[in-house]
C-alpha cells in the first residue's frame, strides 16, 4: 500500500471535497476518506478507464479504449501516487502513463453518482 501525504489547507474547502485520508493499494484501488466522513472506493480499472488526461479523453472521444493499449502490462497496477497541489491525485500506472490528474471534487462527484455510501 502507498501512503500519500496530504497538505495542510490554508483556505476553507467544502468538507465534501477535502480528503482527510488516501489509501492507494497498488493492485486493488484507491480509498479516499473525505472530511465529512464519506468514504469513496475506486477500483484500478475504473480509474484507469476514466483517466482525465487529454490523450485518454481523445481516445474515448474517438470510440477507442484508453486502456489496455497494445503492449499494456496486465494486471494493471499503480506504481506510485502523489498529490497534485491540494486538489488532486496523480497516479503513475505500471504502463508508464502519468498524465492523468484526478481532482478530488470529480472523484467525490463520481462516488456520489455511483451510490457509494458514507461510513457509519
Amino acid at each position: 500500500m502507498l501512503s500519500v501525504r496530504l497538505p495542510s489547507y490554508a483556505e476553507n474547502v467544502d468538507d465534501r471535497f477535502e480528503p482527510l485520508d488516501i489509501h492507494v493499494k497498488r493492485t486493488e484501488g484507491v480509498t479516499i476518506t473525505f472530511a465529512d466522513d464519506f468514504v469513496a472506493e475506486f477500483n484500478l480499472v475504473a480509474l484507469r478507464l476514466r483517466c482525465p488526461c487529454a490523450e485518454c479523453r481523445s481516445l474515448r472521444d474517438r470510440g477507442e479504449e484508453s486502456w489496455p493499449r497494445p503492449g499494456s502490462p496486465i494486471p494493471l497496477e499503480i506504481a506510485t501516487a502523489e498529490m497534485h497541489g491540494a486538489w488532486g491525485l496523480s497516479p503513475t500506472w505500471n504502463d508508464g502513463h502519468t498524465a492523468g490528474i484526478y481532482p478530488f471534487d470529480a472523484l467525490r462527484n463520481w462516488a456520489d453518482s455511483e451510490g457509494t455510501s458514507p461510513r457509519g
